[in-house]
């Protein structure tokens, strides 16, 4: 393998700002720690807190990069101590605690999956945080199952995309809401059981018509805030409401007696912050029951467009914009 140059290409703002601050730095290569790989990345994935990261609304926890970027997918080219050798030269794709936007990033070998033959480098670095973030939230926190119905907020978003993508891979239900009748009809054609514009629709009544009155199992909330008490009318009994943002507001006002007359549970979380340990966990997990379906081709992201590093900004522009449609993608030569 080709000696590493000492120094990469990057985008690491030196403070807060609009899009404008993500342009082409110098930087040096990344340090190896114990049991991380050193990969050459080809594509990076673009995600919400890389933008509340570059607005200074969400700083990297501590020891993480203050590069953004918090998946990637590319070949390995080094190995930190107690990495086995055949990592050495395989294609991955890796959820990062940060340092992806960058031609060279570290991740955990524990938090690695090898890039099918199915997938492209594109593919596959669209798939990590999204796919971590619903498996934990949707699958274990609220424990959905074959059979269920469930609400998914933000339905044309990485996060709702990859949601239908497993809902429909493991016999679910998945109802969302978008804000556009073309992006209800999106949704659909992933295989959404039913999309609801929520500008121009009650999604409690619409959720109440669809389910017969029933409610769903689960819901998947990225919004917050006055959301929270219409997701929580939105439920069955014995029903979870699963918190992974707050775009709407941190703070709401819980009808606690349908919250006991109901029995629900109101959990949520955050992923970029906890420990290699559970991200380890996490992937070998999904290396188990989802990446076969990855491997047979039957689990693609939804790519909504891509964009040179150096043109990081657009990037960030497009995703700010809020009419994409699943994932944006970084690419490096």
């Amino acid at each position: 393998m080709a000696a590493l140059p000492e120094r990469m290409i990057a985008i690491d703002p030196e403070g807060p700002g609009g899009p404008e601050v993500l342009v082409p730095v110098e930087r040096p290569l990344p340090a190896l720690g114990p049991g991380e790989v050193l990969i050459r990345v080809s594509a990076a994935g673009v995600n919400r807190p890389d933008v509340m990261q570059r607005q200074g609304l969400y700083p990297p926890p501590p020891g993480a990069p203050s590069i953004p970027g918090l998946e990637v997918a590319g070949e390995v080219v080094a190995l930190g101590a107690g990495v086995e050798a055949d990592w050495t030269g395989k294609p991955v794709c890796a959820l990062v605690s940060g340092g992806g936007y960058a031609q060279y990033c570290t991740a955990p070998v524990g938090q690695c999956l090898p890039v099918p033959d199915a997938l492209t480098m594109v593919e596959a670095a669209a798939i990590p945080e999204t796919l971590f973030t619903v498996w934990t939230n949707l699958f274990e926190r609220g424990g959905a199952k074959e059979g269920d119905t469930v609400l998914v907020h933000g339905g044309t978003s990485g996060i709702g995309t990859m949601a239908i993508l497993l809902g429909r891979l493991f016999g679910m239900d998945v109802i969302v809401t978008a804000g556009s009748d073309e992006k209800c009809r999106r949704a659909f054609d992933l295989g959404a059981a039913h999309a609801i514009n929520y500008r121009s629709e009650d999604f409690v009544q619409a959720v109440e018509s669809f389910t017969g009155g029933k409610g769903v199992a689960v819901v998947l909330d990225m919004v917050g805030g006055d959301y929270v008490a219409r997701n929580i009318a939105c439920l069955r009994a014995e029903g979870r409401h699963v918190s992974i943002a707050a775009q709407r507001g941190a703070k709401a006002e819980i009808p606690v007696w349908q919250v006991m007359a109901k029995r629900l549970v109101l959990t949520g979380s955050t992923l970029r912050a906890r420990d290699t340990a559970f991200k380890s966990r996490v992937a070998a997990d999904l290396a188990a029951k989802v990446w076969p379906h990855a491997a047979a081709g039957q689990l693609k992201p939804v790519i909504d467009a891509t964009f040179p590093l150096e043109q990081a900004a657009d990037a960030h522009r497009r995703m700010e914009e809020g009419e994409h449609v699943g994932k944006i993608v970084l690419t490096l030569s």
